[in-house]
């Protein structure tokens, strides 16, 4: 726990949308650019509860460890806590564009003030983590020779093919449209998650 007293000093400030002025011209996404000071400031209001609740199964159905990359994000040490997301959350930023944040109607701190921002925290990571390069195709470095076939590829059959293949197994994934993705790609508007992030994705797997 980086700050002990940051949730008593610092007020919740949730990143604002683009203005609407400026959505109504285009189809792009929401999202405003990462203020990097901004962001640490606000991973120190995460007081490191004795039970994190973020976590548990309702407040985070992937179990991200929310409070281990919180303050590794107060430290500035952002590729850390992007290796520590990609532990338990395969597409970071599918989730921190998309996921209703449970985690943060479970924070601890909401309970006698606003919860931390988790899901702005999480988009910022896996964000920089392209932007810098880190995030790059990993194939293992054996193989088993046993091979899997994935029926469909949303979200979940995409996550199974990525830890067959991290494993050694070689992996088809099958798809009944004419485009990879499902959910992601036919059941989310661009201004939530534009195509070029799923098929950033994609094109790394």
């Amino acid at each position: 726990m980086g700050n002990p007293t940051g949730f008593k000093e610092i007020a919740r400030d949730q990143a604002e949308y683009r203005e609407i002025e400026t959505r109504l011209t285009d189809y792009g996404e929401l999202y405003t650019p990462i203020i990097e000071d901004h962001l640490t400031r606000q991973a120190s209001r995460c007081m490191d509860c004795g039970i994190p609740f973020c976590q548990s199964d309702n407040g985070c159905p992937v179990s991200n460890a929310i409070p281990e990359w919180n303050d590794l994000i107060y430290r500035d040490q952002w590729k850390d806590a992007l290796m520590r997301l990609h532990k338990t959350n395969n597409f970071p930023e599918f989730t921190g564009r998309v996921c209703p944040a449970p985690c943060e109607g479970s924070c601890v701190l909401g309970s006698v003030d606003k919860p931390v921002t988790i899901k702005n925290i999480e988009y910022a990571i896996v964000e920089k983590g392209f932007d810098e390069g880190w995030i790059k195709p990993e194939p293992p470095e054996t193989r088993t020779g046993k091979t899997v076939a994935i029926i469909g590829s949303g979200p979940a059959g995409l996550a199974a093919a990525a830890q067959l293949n991290k494993t050694g197994h070689k992996v088809t994934v099958y798809e009944r449209a004419d485009r990879i993705g499902g959910l992601l790609t036919y059941g989310i508007p661009n201004m939530k998650l534009g195509k070029n992030i799923v098929d950033r994705r994609i094109n790394l797997l």
